[in-house]
């Protein structure tokens, strides 16, 4: 029969063991240098490509993402969950709701959203539980952004969510392939001039009609 120390030595042993802080970084440097690269060139860039900018060896990023849709699943996870941390963090700093959403536009910008826009139609599991509920977040907080300028008056009214979130994820990548170096010189200053064309009273009509989440999930 079992003592009580033998039991507690065998529940420590079965315990899982806690990543390493050098194999966390490795983690993290990986999936930075892979939503850099996804921009730039687009979801089918050579994985040993993003070893070698992550500076780590192909077997470290393979240990951690076996194929490249378990890569493409953390990349889509990460900048979506980080994007929506910043539609959070926007609505806390600012209290005028078009500043609050000119800010969140421009911090989308730095977290690289226009990772997504290739990724969409990729070969993963893009109606994955995890990736779902992280997508939901993140419209729900774009959402609440449009919304409550829309509310106050500072936003056309002729727009919608979908148009805010197209606009955003074509105007922060190049196009995939041309490795674009100074993209980030520009991407700033064509939001701004993006968001002087979403601020109310409105100066054109726009043609067409607005693009909502529905029409976003259709596409997809």
């Amino acid at each position: 029969m079992e003592t009580v120390a033998e039991t507690a030595t065998c529940a420590v042993q079965r315990r899982p063991a806690r990543p390493r802080a050098d194999a966390l970084r490795n983690r993290e440097r990986i999936v930075t240098a892979a939503r850099e690269m996804f921009v730039e060139f687009g979801p089918d860039v050579p994985l040993d490509e993003v070893a070698r900018r992550a500076g780590v060896g192909n077997a470290t990023l393979y240990r951690n993402f076996p194929d490249r849709a378990a890569l493409t699943h953390e990349v889509v996870l990460a900048v979506t969950s980080r994007t929506t941390e910043r539609a959070k963090e926007a609505v806390a700093a600012e209290s005028d709701p078009f500043a609050a959403l000119s800010r969140f536009v421009h911090a989308a910008a730095d977290e690289r959203i226009g990772a997504l826009c290739p990724m969409l139609s990729g070969g993963f599991d893009k109606d994955h539980p995890e990736l779902l509920a992280a997508r939901r977040g993140l419209e729900e907080a774009v959402e609440g952004l449009v919304e409550r300028a829309m509310s106050a008056g500072r936003l056309r009214t002729d727009i919608a969510v979908g148009d805010v979130l197209v606009a955003l994820s074509q105007l922060t990548r190049p196009l995939p392939g041309i490795a674009c170096p100074d993209i980030d010189r520009f991407t700033h200053r064509h939001l701004q001039l993006l968001l002087d064309g979403l601020e109310a009273p409105a100066r054109s009509e726009l043609p067409g009609s607005a693009a909502t989440l529905e029409d976003l999930r259709r596409r997809h």
